[in-house]
């Protein structure tokens, strides 16, 4: 690879890194190559993109970042990227179903909004974070609760008067 198709990966590189909610760094050394297709599949599903890049490039493309220094300490072995632009918890919820099956695969670290996640709390706090639509789901069922209430309230004097002549009825 000459020095001009490295700068423009390096490019490419930095503009993952900025239009990405999180990204999730891991070691896939040890796996065969049914199981990395298996985990690009996985990946492709989620909307997440992975791509295994030299850590030279991922410093190249991460350098004046206020994390660079911090994040660039776990750039060592064989490293591949897992990018995702929708979903923060997306690519972490991959890796923590994948490792299930595949133990070989290892956390190297990741990154959300800026912020450096440690390897041991990928998996536990980002993995477990609610996904996009399941925060809808919950806000909406926060937005509707009162007007459930409101309409229990409204109909529950007729359910009353129901119940009293079904009651007075059986009485005879």
């Amino acid at each position: 690879m000459d020095r001009n198709q490295k700068h423009a990966l390096a490019a490419q590189v930095k503009d993952k890194f900025g239009r990405m909610t999180s990204a999730v760094l891991v070691d896939y050394q040890g796996l065969t190559v049914e199981a990395v297709t298996k985990l690009r599949n996985e990946f492709r599903k989620q909307g997440v993109e992975y791509r295994v890049v030299k850590n030279t490039l991922i410093k190249q493309a991460i350098a004046g970042q206020p994390w660079a220094d911090a994040f660039g300490k776990t750039l060592t072995g064989m490293t591949g990227v897992a990018w995702s632009y929708e979903d923060p918890s997306a690519a972490a919820k991959v890796v923590k179903a994948f490792r299930k099956d595949n133990e070989k695969l290892k956390i190297k670290g990741g990154l959300v909004d800026g912020q450096i996640v440690p390897a041991d709390r990928v998996e536990t706090d980002l993995a477990n974070m609610p996904g996009k639509d399941e925060l809808r789901a919950q806000l909406l069922a926060t937005l509707q609760a009162p007007l459930v209430q409101l309409v229990q309230l409204l109909a529950a004097p007729a359910q009353n008067f129901a119940y009293l002549l079904k009651a007075k009825e059986d009485q005879k």
